[in-house]
């Protein structure tokens, strides 16, 4: 069951409301005393259903979450839609500049805070959440995947666990790895991250940036699954099938 709502966000343009969603598995009603993780995601309309997916095709996780049965609560946030492209400066913890598209100043900090204050906290009050770091997890695609890089690192004591799927680390590879290098990184931390094989020419050093980051990821002692997708494209429909993968590593050697 999903459940979705508005909630006002202080974006980069000022105060606007944004759709929200949250994710209650098949026997959350059946079993009170129960609690479960938690998963955070970014660009929340393209999480669950095709009808809200910004281009009609969602990663379909709500069907994929009840017919294994996944016990986790899934808690997710629209991205900016802006037309002037809000949505990399909210979603880039980094200052950079795109060539086509222009500068932008880099929010995703003040984004992560929402995140951890408001979300975080609005969840764990309403639901049967298990609010620990080890049971506390955030993943995307894309941005939302370069953010979930940035959250797992730089907030490490909340997050233990992250996917990032086809991660934009093109953004600011050097200034990711600072941030391995420089991070409290706790032993149990898992990472999953992946690239699809057809978009390695999106982006200018894509191969040599996800092995050389991947690299200094496994150098931290993080429990990383690092894969290329074979025929993997740049898109929802491609990473909807690799949530088999990502479940797998999300909860591998988790008792819940």
């Amino acid at each position: 069951m999903v459940r979705k709502w508005s909630v006002p966000y202080p974006g980069v343009n000022g105060e606007e409301e944004r759709d929200a969603y949250l994710y209650l598995p098949v026997d959350y009603d059946r079993e009170p005393d129960r609690r479960y993780p938690v998963l955070y995601m970014f660009d929340g309309q393209n999480v669950f259903w095709d009808q809200d997916a910004t281009y009609g095709k969602s990663w379909g996780l709500e069907k994929f979450l009840d017919e294994n049965q996944v016990p986790l609560i899934v808690a997710a946030l629209q991205c900016n839609t802006g037309e002037h492209y809000e949505r990399l400066d909210e979603y880039s913890p980094y200052r950079f500049e795109e060539k086509e598209l222009g500068r932008f100043e880099g929010h995703g900090d003040d984004t992560m805070q929402w995140f951890i204050r408001e979300l975080k906290g609005y969840v764990d009050s309403e639901c049967r959440t298990l609010p620990d770091r080890e049971h506390t997890f955030i993943a995307g695609s894309s941005m939302g995947g370069l953010m979930s890089l940035y959250a797992l690192f730089k907030y490490n004591n909340v997050y233990s666990r992250a996917a990032a799927l086809s991660p934009s680390i093109w953004v600011a590879p050097d200034r990711l790895k600072a941030l391995v290098a420089r991070a409290k990184i706790q032993p149990d931390t898992v990472l999953y991250m992946d690239y699809g094989s057809e978009e390695m020419g999106n982006h200018k050093s894509m191969r040599r940036d996800f092995g050389s980051f991947g690299t200094k990821v496994m150098g931290r002692g993080v429990h990383l699954t690092l894969r290329i997708v074979p025929g993997g494209t740049h898109s929802e429909a491609s990473w909807e099938r690799q949530l088999p993968f990502v479940m797998e590593t999300l909860f591998y050697g988790l008792d819940v």
